[in-house]
C-alpha cells in the first residue's frame, strides 16, 4: 500500500528541481525588494511604498449635491480632479436628508486629497469647486477638514504592529502544532507572499504613481490568512505521511508524494477564488481595484509558496536532519 502511494503520487518530481524553484523565488524577491529599497531611498519618509492619505494625512472636502451621483459620474469627477493636479483622490458619496423627512434627498460628496497647506488651501479648494460646478452647477461646499500627518503616522505604526503580531502568532501556533522547523518555514513563506505583494505595488508606485491606503493592509492580512491555510494543508499531509512511511522511504520521497497529493486541491481552490476576484476587479468599480489586485497577487503568490517554497525548503531541512542523524 505504501509503495503504491509513493509511486502513484509521484506525478511531478518537485523536490528534484528544488533549486530551480528557489532560484525563481530568489529572482522575484530580488526585483520586489529592489523596488522597495529604491522607494525608501528617494522618498522623504523612507517608506517602501508610496503612502496614501490614510498614512500621510490630507484634506477632506465635503460638498452637498441635490441629485444622486452615479458610478460613472464618480469616475468623471476623479478624471476632472486629476486634470487640475489632484492625484489619487478618494471619492465617496452618502445620501442624507437635508432638513427632515419631507425635505429633498441630498447627496453628500466627500473628496479626500493630499494635505493642502494654509496658503494653497483656499485657492485649491476654489479650483476644485469650480471644476465640480461644470458637472454639478448647484453643488455647495459644506465643510473642509484636515487630517494631519501625525494621525497618519500613528495609523502606520499600528498597522505594522498588527502585521508583526499576526506573523509571530502564526509561527508560534505552527511550531506547537507541528514541529519547530515547520514554524519558521511557514514564517518564510508568509514573508515571501507579503514581500511579493508589496514589491509589485512598489513597482506600480514607481511607474504609475500608485499609492496604498488602509485597505491595502487589509488585503495583506487577508493574503496571509489565505496563504497560511494552504501551507497548513500541505504540512498536515506531509506530517501524516511521515508518521506512517518514514521507516520505508526517504523524506524527499514522502514530501514529493505529499505535495502531489495536495497540489490539485490547492490549484482548484485558488482558481475558484481567482474567478471571483477577477470579476470584482473588472466590474467592482475603481475604488476597490487596487484592493482586489493586491489579493489576486497574494493568492497566486500564496499558492506558489505553499507548493514550491514551503515544501521544497522543508525537503532540504529534512534531508540535512537525516544526514546528521546518520552521522551520529
Amino acid at each position: 500500500m505504501a509503495n503504491t502511494l509513493i509511486k502513484n503520487k509521484y506525478k511531478i518530481d518537485l523536490v528534484k528541481y528544488k533549486y530551480v524553484w528557489l532560484g525563481v523565488t530568489a529572482v522575484v524577491m530580488t526585483i520586489c525588494l529592489s523596488a522597495m529599497i529604491y522607494l525608501m531611498s528617494i522618498q522623504p519618509n523612507h517608506a517602501p511604498l508610496k503612502l496614501g492619505i490614510d498614512f500621510t494625512g490630507g484634506t477632506i472636502l465635503q460638498y452637498g449635491v441635490d441629485k444622486k451621483i452615479s458610478t460613472d459620474e464618480i469616475s468623471s469627477i476623479r478624471t476632472s480632479l486629476e486634470k487640475v493636479g489632484i492625484k489619487n483622490p478618494v471619492i465617496q458619496t452618502t445620501t442624507q436628508m437635508a432638513n427632515g423627512e419631507d425635505s429633498e434627498v441630498k447627496n453628500l460628496l466627500s473628496i479626500r486629497t493630499t494635505f493642502l497647506g494654509d496658503k494653497e488651501s483656499k485657492d485649491k479648494t476654489s479650483e476644485i469647486t469650480n471644476q465640480l460646478k461644470t458637472s454639478f452647477p448647484t453643488i455647495e461646499l459644506v465643510q473642509v477638514n484636515s487630517v494631519g500627518p501625525t494621525l497618519g503616522a500613528e495609523l502606520l505604526k499600528n498597522t505594522m504592529t498588527a502585521l508583526i503580531i499576526a506573523f509571530i502568532l502564526m509561527m508560534i501556533y505552527i511550531s506547537f502544532r507541528f514541529q519547530p522547523e515547520y514554524g519558521w518555514i511557514a514564517f518564510v513563506t508568509l514573508l515571501h507572499d507579503a514581500i511579493v505583494v508589496m514589491g509589485i505595488f512598489a513597482l506600480k508606485g514607481i511607474f504609475f504613481d500608485t499609492t496604498v491606503d488602509s485597505l491595502f493592509i487589509t488585503a495583506i492580512l487577508t493574503v496571509i490568512g489565505y496563504s497560511i491555510n494552504d501551507t497548513i494543508v500541505v504540512f498536515d499531509r506531509i506530517r501524516e505521511n511521515m508518521r506512517f512511511l518514514a521507516k520505508k522511504f526517504s523524506s524527499n520521497e514522502i514530501i514529493n508524494a505529499s505535495i502531489n497529493q495536495t497540489i490539485v486541491r490547492s490549484i482548484n481552490t485558488s482558481a475558484t477564488t481567482l474567478f471571483t476576484l477577477l470579476a470584482l476587479y473588472f466590474f467592482g468599480g475603481v475604488t476597490i481595484k487596487d484592493f482586489v489586485l493586491a489579493i489576486i497577487i497574494g493568492v497566486v503568490a500564496g499558492t506558489y509558496s505553499s507548493i514550491f517554497v514551503a515544501g521544497v525548503i522543508l525537503a532540504i531541512v529534512k534531508e540535512k536532519m537525516e544526514k546528521r542523524a546518520k552521522e551520529v
